[in-house]
């Protein structure tokens, strides 16, 4: 039995047996969706019938590294279990995989992330009348928009953007490149910031080509993006511990619960697979583009705000 045809009498007995709506059959669906997701992404071709409690368990760990809630695991956890329960009782299998996988704790401590509301409270919240300002609010649309690592940002150079294709050129780990896309919240953001801040700095030799300065014309440090977030959370009343890698969670948390691709995510993030071999799914940049600006809750505000 293959995938589609299990999730088919999946989808079947959740309708005629269990007489769910069809909100509910979607989101049972939707949930399963990520697990098959996760095994296309690790290069597994595996059978419904043949997956393993580690094979669960490996999932959980990778969506848990993708920064997503401990009550967001515990919902996709409960979609798997009714999937083998159901996989059970038509005794397609003997043994069910799902039954003894615990869900993830709601109160052990994960990384925080923001909500949606935070993260547009907090960049709210930034005083625009001084060139700091300007230069943060850039700064932070900027990690929020694309999900970056802070080392990635600060090493952000103006000839990477490639803003008349939505796109930015990143250097990651071990020198990796990928291409992120980037929405026109955040693009609006480093033109102004550009135009009206940069251009008036005195740039030190070396330092022309990196996009985000300080006053004194020199690239931003890890501790000055660090500070700048904590003393913002402050000033917008949030009291989480939030750091810039609190963004690049709740891009990737938002992203995967709004209903993006998890292949998709994981290219944007530029995630190596959880497996010993390094695996990247390289998608169409097109689709990339298509995903930030279907899901990304910043693109949706910039949306209304029109």
């Amino acid at each position: 039995m293959d995938w589609n045809s299990a999730k088919k009498s999946f989808k079947s007995y959740l309708q005629l047996e269990r007489s769910l709506s069809v909100h509910s059959i979607s989101a049972y669906l939707h949930d399963l969706d990520k697990l098959t997701q996760y095994f296309e992404l690790n290069q597994q071709k595996i059978s419904p019938l043949a997956v393993t409690s580690k094979d669960i368990k490996d999932f959980l760990v990778w969506i848990n590294q993708l920064g997503m809630t401990a009550s967001s695991q515990s919902r996709i956890l409960s979609g798997i279990k009714a999937f083998y329960k159901f996989l059970n009782l038509e005794d397609l299998i003997l043994v069910d995989p799902a039954s003894l996988v615990e869900a993830p704790k709601i109160g052990r401590k994960l990384p925080d992330t923001l909500s949606i509301d935070e993260i547009n409270t907090l960049i709210d919240a930034i005083d625009l009348s001084t060139p700091e300002g300007t230069r943060n609010k850039a700064m932070l649309e900027t990690l929020y928009a694309c999900g970056l690592r802070v080392s990635e940002l600060i090493n952000l150079k103006i000839s990477n953007l490639q803003l008349n294709i939505d796109f930015l050129k990143v250097t990651g780990k071990g020198d990796k490149e990928r291409y992120v896309p980037i929405g026109p919240q955040a693009q609006k953001m480093i033109e102004l910031y550009r135009l009206s801040i940069r251009n008036h700095l005195d740039i030190k030799k070396g330092q022309e080509d990196y996009l985000f300065l300080n006053r004194r014309g020199s690239k931003l440090s890890r501790v000055s993006v660090f500070t700048i977030i904590k003393a913002l959370a402050i000033k917008a009343g949030i009291h989480k511990t939030i750091s810039p890698h609190t963004f690049r969670h709740s891009f990737a948390t938002h992203l995967v619960e709004g209903g993006a691709d998890l292949r998709a995510v994981q290219e944007m993030l530029g995630h190596e697979s959880i497996t010993t071999t390094e695996i990247y799914t390289h998608l169409d940049r097109s689709y990339l583009r298509e995903t930030i600006v279907e899901y990304h809750p910043r693109n949706k505000r910039s949306r209304h705000q029109n």
